[in-house]
């Protein structure tokens, strides 16, 4: 931990998760949602509180800051990223704030819904936060957690920085994003703007992860065209989409579903239906952590709905694939730095960095392939996405010491 420094991270963190931020897929506007610019204002002034003099938020709710270099000689420019929004999953409105001060290991009932009931046997992790402060929701909404506690971490690190002169560092970049839990996170970046060499997330889970891997992703958009006729006098004519579509998502392979692999196996995922007699609608999303074999799940899936379709002649359909982000290892390869730098940082804080792919994708997938190689650095968030979600205080101080080894990490590397 960092020696006499008193941390705000816990205080930021119980503020802004009040503040309402959820993102929307079915938003048409950038952000999905007007309000996430509320915390991303509340930021860019307390950054420029800190002194931070550029810190501000442009039209499409992203913060840009920027901490000067202290030192003589020339460090690459270090972001540090986390997004704004919660996901739409569960309510993120009225989130209030639970501090559960050391923590005894049993089972917390939280207030506002008695069946909401966090224990041992079901987050082992809370094991490791006896005797320690931990935060919860009360019942009835997610806390936020993801990733209010990334945006916590980095704006404890910068108090830290600004308040601390004689530490070294080179130049430093803040961003905080928007929907990045509706998968828009970098739609509006300017990353010349940015101006930053290389980057980090603040967005994993338990203490000492360290995520340099990501699925690569596909999505497959499935038109079936029907024949519509009266039902009435339908025979012999009609050809319903509706249930071509049922036949489709009824032979799908098991084995390459979500609930049937884990580790670093891929799957093809259906999302969602609609339609109508006809023309209908199927949205798969296609995953795998190597990205040839995305090209080889979408062969099955047409090959699978050619054969349904041949028993269907009158009928035809689209099959349009959409690429949509790629496994970020590809590119971190190229620039083994920015992995092995945070691995040091996590050794002198005393940390054994613990390296796993990510079943899903971050704003550092993205990033990593518009030119910002970005791995994902823990913050101690739990049970995400839910009314059960929590998050260790110790977890979050230790991430603020992490950072501020690394930028010192750096500053010695150059």
């Amino acid at each position: 931990m960092l020696k006499d420094y008193l941390f705000t991270v816990s205080e930021r963190f119980m503020r802004y998760v009040q503040v309402d931020t959820q993102s929307d897929p079915h938003s048409d506007t950038f952000p999905s949602t007007e309000k996430q610019k509320n915390l991303s204002q509340i930021l860019a002034d307390e950054l420029k509180v800190m002194g931070i003099t550029d810190a501000h938020m442009d039209d499409y709710g992203y913060v840009y800051a920027t901490i000067p270099s202290n030192i003589d000689k020339k460090v690459p420019v270090i972001c540090f990223c986390s997004h704004v929004d919660t996901a739409p999953d569960c309510s993120g409105t009225n989130v209030k704030p639970l501090l559960h001060k050391n923590y005894n290991g049993e089972d917390i009932v939280l207030p506002d819904d008695i069946t909401q009931v966090l224990s041992v046997k079901e987050y082992p992790y809370l094991k490791k936060h006896i005797g320690s402060d931990i935060i919860t929701a009360s019942g009835l909404t997610l806390l936020g957690a993801d990733d209010k506690a990334g945006v916590s971490i980095i704006m404890d690190m910068a108090h830290f920085l600004t308040s601390h002169p004689e530490v070294p560092h080179g130049e430093i970049k803040i961003l905080f994003t928007p929907d990045e839990e509706v998968g828009r996170g970098t739609a509006k970046l300017d990353l010349q703007k940015l101006g930053a060499d290389f980057g980090y997330t603040l967005d994993g889970g338990e203490l000492g992860t360290l995520e340099d891997e990501t699925f690569s992703a596909d999505g497959v958009v499935l038109t079936i065209h029907g024949v519509i006729a009266h039902p009435g006098t339908a025979k012999g004519k009609m050809v319903n989409a509706l249930k071509i579509a049922g036949e489709i998502l009824a032979v799908l392979p098991v084995e390459l579903s979500p609930e049937t692999t884990e580790g670093r196996e891929g799957f093809i995922h259906p999302v969602s239906v609609n339609g109508i007699t006809e023309k209908a609608t199927i949205e798969f999303i296609i995953r795998d952590f190597e990205t040839k074999k995305l090209a080889v799940y979408e062969q099955q899936l047409k090959a699978l709905v050619m054969n349904v379709m041949e028993k269907h002649p009158k009928a035809y359909f689209e099959f349009e694939v959409q690429e949509q982000y790629r496994n970020m290892k590809e590119v971190l390869d190229e620039h083994p730095q920015v992995v092995q730098y945070a691995e040091l940082a996590y050794d002198r804080c005393g940390l054994k960095s613990i390296k796993e792919p990510i079943r899903g994708g971050t704003d550092g997938s993205r990033l990593s392939f518009m030119g910002l190689p970005c791995p994902n650095l823990f913050t101690g968030m739990q049970a995400i996405h839910s009314k059960k979600e929590w998050i260790g205080v110790r977890d979050m101080e230790q991430a603020v010491t992490m950072l501020v080894s690394l930028v010192k990490v750096w500053e010695e590397k150059s």
